[in-house]
């Protein structure tokens, strides 16, 4: 069961559209702790609130943790935010929201993507490195993010969106199943992807999910696993696929170190006959056995740039469990170069 604990919010250190980020003294304790506040289910919090706070991740030390959720604000009256539609995200529970769909408000009619390069990837941090590749290696890139409901559910809690979206490498966001507060919903990957290509006009489509990817040490118990679902449903659409490989120079955990276990799993569960591109850069650097991924994977090459001066050019900072380019050099060379292979896919 989830924990529960009253506080009072005592400073507010961060305010956007769909968040905050508040310091909260809860009950019996001494110091007051980080916790953050989503809008569009809460309503916005003030100093001085008293507030019920979810405590679970931090108690169970979570990687993703660090963080409270406001819950609920005791000081005021509910307030009431409509999504002008009749789908509920979050279904059947106490925060259940009827966040709309873009199929309720717009006539879409695309039933394909007609051969829009598509990059799958299995973190979140994946996603700026190959937005950041993409504006370099082709300037003027219209990217757009389809983020799944495998990890976060708000995509508002995601610092690296908003970085993306401010340096306009992000030209608009889907937030697919049960994730929500993209710059449009949708009820399923399938439709998101169809939404992002009919309202968001893109040339290249990044999908993947939010912060917190899930994982267990086992062979399947990781919704990383969602790769293959992913490059079924770009291919199935008429969209050419990329998959994004996890590989790190640096990951203290063998299982992550070299190709990661969740890359070879997931591609290792994409059906026969369903062809997709695994983008390698080059020159490989350091000792990586870069296993078969079968054979409708079309295994390429390419050079990419040299992703710290990118990044750093950008003004972007963006780090895998904690790591940058300079240590984990692994990591971002092989997301940069999904970005490059959908650069050169760009019609």
């Amino acid at each position: 069961m989830p924990s529960f604990r009253v506080g009072r919010i005592t400073d507010v250190l961060l305010e956007r559209p769909g968040l905050q980020r508040v310091l909260v003294l809860l009950e019996n304790t001494d110091i007051p702790q980080r916790a953050y506040n989503i809008t569009n289910l809460t309503g916005w919090v003030r100093i001085g609130d008293d507030v019920v706070c979810n405590t679970t991740a931090v108690e169970l030390g979570l990687g993703t943790g660090g963080w409270h959720v406001v819950h609920w604000n005791l000081s005021t009256r509910p307030g009431q935010v409509g999504g002008g539609g009749h789908i509920m995200k979050m279904r059947y529970t106490s925060l259940q929201l009827d966040s709309g769909v873009a199929d309720e408000h717009h006539r879409l009619s695309r039933s394909s993507l007609d051969d829009i390069p598509v990059v799958a990837c299995s973190l979140h941090s994946q996603v700026g490195v190959v937005a950041a590749t993409l504006a370099a290696v082709r300037p003027g890139t219209r990217t757009v993010y389809v983020m799944t409901d495998a990890a976060a559910l708000p995509i508002v809690i995601s610092d690296l969106v908003v970085d993306l979206t401010e340096r306009d490498l992000l030209v608009g966001t889907v937030t697919t199943g049960h994730s929500f507060g993209g710059t449009f919903e949708a009820v399923n990957v399938l439709s998101g992807l169809l939404t992002a290509a009919e309202l968001l006009q893109p040339d290249v489509i990044i999908v993947g999910m939010g912060p917190g990817v899930v994982g267990t040490g086992t062979r399947f118990g990781t919704t990383a696993l969602e790769t293959a679902d992913l490059v079924h449903a770009i291919v199935s659409l008429g969209g050419r696929a990329i998959a994004a490989l996890r590989v790190s120079s640096a990951d203290p955990r063998m299982r992550h170190r070299g190709v990661s276990h969740h890359t070879t799993t997931a591609l290792g569960l994409i059906r026969p006959g369903t062809a997709f591109v695994a983008p390698l850069p080059e020159p490989l650097e350091g000792e990586f056995a870069i296993p078969g991924f079968g054979p409708d994977a079309n295994v390429v090459s390419v050079t990419v740039p040299d992703i710290g001066v990118l990044l750093e050019a950008t003004g972007l900072r963006i780090t895998t469990m904690g790591r940058g380019p300079a240590d984990d050099p692994a990591f971002f060379r092989f997301a940069a170069a999904a970005g490059v292979v959908a650069a050169t896919m760009v019609r």
